[in-house]
């Protein structure tokens, strides 16, 4: 568990809030709504480092530490790790906090890999 101030000092890509929409029958929050939410926090973050579209071409290493509750407030972390000729890495993390307390807790993380497309759909060069 990690207090706002080990996070502090960084900005989320994305902040969102579980919604009832979002849930299994068990009142947790869908891991694929999670990764959805993931994937568009660091779309944000490879389409402005590559100046233009970039896709999405594979996740890796998802792993679900703790369940996400309606109300929740979800933040997105990312870090890019590596910028190639025509790709990125990214660093993804969840983090979740009740909505009436202080404590952020991380719930997931993974590795996203992005390229830069042109308007055709096809790979184009990062500026370095």
């Amino acid at each position: 568990m990690a207090s706002p101030e080990i996070i502090a000092g960084r900005d989320p890509a994305i902040r969102v809030t579980g919604m009832p929409a979002d849930t299994n029958a068990y009142g947790d929050i869908f891991g694929g709504w999670l990764m959805s939410v993931m994937d568009s926090a660091a779309g944000l973050t490879a389409a402005r480092r590559a100046r233009g579209r970039a896709v999405t071409v594979a996740m890796d290493g998802m792993q679900f530490h703790h369940p996400v509750k309606v109300g929740d407030e979800v933040s997105v972390y990312t870090d890019i790790e590596r910028v190639g000729r025509t790709s990125l890495v990214i660093a993804v993390e969840a983090w979740r906090r009740h909505r009436h307390e202080e404590e952020a807790i991380k719930v997931t993380e993974a590795k996203f890999t992005f390229v830069a497309v042109d308007d055709d759909g096809r790979p184009r060069p990062i500026d370095r």
